[in-house]
């Protein structure tokens, strides 16, 4: 649901004001972390957590990263899963974007 086209709210303690009006606030909420995860077999995968928005936006984000890195992968659960091993990269094209993005664990 598109949080923007809100009319009414029974939610107490929802506000307006929270809600991100342009693109670039938009960006700077999300906090990213870039997680190496090995999988059964040695594959290694690069797991990006921690968006806050809409599922079509990570969507098209997660496309993005997989067409930068040209490799395969999906986006499911809140996150992107791109195949192989490609924090650095992903961690440089985040950042180049706007968003906020740390390396994490593995």
């Amino acid at each position: 649901m598109d949080e923007k086209n809100i009319v009414y709210s029974t939610n107490t303690n929802f506000n307006q004001s929270s809600i991100p009006t342009s693109k670039t606030e938009y960006i700077e909420k999300q906090d990213f972390r870039i997680h190496l995860i090995r999988l059964r077999g040695g594959k290694i995968i690069t797991v990006i957590r921690g968006y806050k928005g809409n599922m079509k936006n990570l969507k098209d984000l997660g496309s993005f990263l997989k067409k930068k890195c040209s490799v395969g992968g999906t986006t499911k659960n809140g996150e992107i899963i791109i195949q192989g091993d490609f924090r650095e990269k992903i961690l440089k094209l985040l950042v180049d974007k706007g968003y906020q993005a740390k390396l994490s664990g593995g």
